[in-house]
């Protein structure tokens, strides 16, 4: 069994032997929030796709202003669950257990950071040009598990990296983040040979011994034997950090197609009202009568449903506490939530799946980043394989140095090139690769 005591350490990564006497009243885990919101990677995701492409006379969600709704909702989730597991357990009132809701949303923050451009579709893109692209022959130049962690990129285990890697120039440890910030982001606590056909794993090869010395510390459950691909239970608050991804990005992402007109008015409505039994319809209706203005009605209503999602997600988390600590927990919140609210849910991301994420506008983004990464990757990757060609030193002048493009492996200069283009903007990733081709020249 996992206990709270130690699943709930404001250790940093990176600083074990310091343990300063702090002259404010802000908590570790508070100083991980702070340092993520003024961190450049974090100020970049304002120019990264969500799901639509970036707004122009209409703003929709891009990944910055998702990741701040998604940390508000764990915040509530966490805040809820950290006074229920204390009326629960009053022996654990002198632990970090009332900072639950200030880990979750730090980490609820950090969630996205590794996120290449072009939304998800950025994600399959690198995976694509390894498996069955141009990058395919680089696979016979790599270790089994080297070659698994580019075939199934993954931008969970891409945060883990930028939130714990040392890059150069920066002192050791990246942000310093705490322990159990770190591993309340870890989705998928198993290595890249383990993600099959989900392509989903949290952890680098480069980076598997950082998760190990993080599991440790907070004695997470490991699942593999010695010897085996490393494999653990989750931390207990990523499926707090789970759950509020979750909600925010299908009833948000609802939101915007309304506001695009790919849904109408009254679909929303009678997709968000069917969350609540026909009492509570019924007063929402009469609340919604009494606004004019179609989109005031869609906020309240998702609202409304977000507060419900946290009562639900909230009541599951404390009634299964047992295994979430013990590792037995299956499947995510959402699913133990009450038939009715999880009928919704289901619902929502059905009708999601048939009007957003197939949608024209989406599709073309998707079209457009894979073009882009993949000539970027071609080119980039190239460079770092041959970087005493005029070309290469060309490409290579314009990274910054904080990546590693002269490492000593080919794994590292590839991933060098990985950091470079997942920390790149959708307008930087065009512009680059306008440069490139020669249809945009700097003004003279």
């Amino acid at each position: 069994m996992m206990n709270w005591q130690q699943l709930l350490s404001n250790k940093r990564f990176g600083l074990e032997e310091l343990h300063a006497v702090r002259k404010d009243d802000r908590s570790e885990f508070q100083r991980d929030y702070d340092r993520l919101i003024f961190s450049a990677p974090f100020r970049r995701l304002q120019n990264k796709t969500q799901v639509f492409p970036l707004p122009g006379s209409i703003f929709v969600h891009n990944r910055l202003t998702h990741s701040l709704e998604v940390s508000c909702v764990g915040r509530s989730l966490g805040n809820d669950s950290a006074k229920a597991l204390l009326a629960a357990h009053p022996e654990l009132h002198d632990t970090h257990l009332s900072e639950i809701g200030s880990i979750v949303s730090a980490a609820c923050l950090a969630h996205d950071l590794g996120n290449p451009p072009f939304g998800h579709s950025g994600e399959r893109a690198i995976g694509t040009y390894f498996s069955e692209g141009n990058g395919l022959y680089l696979k016979e130049k790599l270790s089994s598990e080297e070659w698994e962690d580019l075939i199934h990129f993954e931008g969970n285990a891409n945060a883990f990296r930028l939130l714990t890697h040392q890059f150069l120039g920066r002192r050791k440890g990246g942000f310093v983040m705490t322990y159990s910030t770190l591993a309340a982001i870890v989705k998928y606590p198993f290595a890249s040979s383990l993600a099959h056909e989900k392509a989903k794993f949290g952890f680098f090869i480069s980076e598997a011994d950082d998760y190990r010395r993080i599991a440790d510390e907070l004695g997470i459950i490991r699942l593999s034997k010695e010897g085996e691909p490393l494999r653990y239970a989750r931390h207990p608050l990523v499926y707090l950090v789970e759950a509020a991804d979750d909600i925010c990005y299908q009833v948000m992402d609802m939101e915007d197609a309304h506001k695009l007109k790919l849904v109408s008015t009254e679909e929303i409505k009678q997709l968000f009202l069917g969350f609540f039994n026909e009492e509570k319809r019924e007063h929402m209706s009469r609340v919604c009568n009494m606004v004019s203005d179609a989109n005031e009605q869609v906020a309240y209503l998702r609202s409304s449903v977000i507060g419900s999602m946290v009562k639900e997600c909230t009541r599951a988390f404390v009634e299964h506490e047992k295994e979430l600590l013990a590792g037995t927990f299956s499947g995510t919140l959402i699913q133990h939530v009450s038939p009715p609210v999880r009928a919704a849910y289901e619902e929502c991301s059905r009708r999601a799946y048939q009007k957003i994420y197939r949608s024209k506008d989406v599709v073309d983004i998707e079209l457009a980043g894979f073009k882009v990464i993949m000539t970027l990757l071609d080119l980039l990757i190239e460079a770092v394989m041959a970087p005493e060609k005029a070309y290469s030193q060309l490409l290579i002048n314009r990274v910054s140095d904080q990546y590693d493009v002269h490492a000593p492996t080919l794994y590292g200069r590839i991933q060098a090139v990985l950091d470079y283009l997942s920390g790149m903007t959708d307008v930087y990733a065009i512009d680059l690769y306008r440069k490139i081709n020669g249809n945009s020249l700097p003004a003279v």
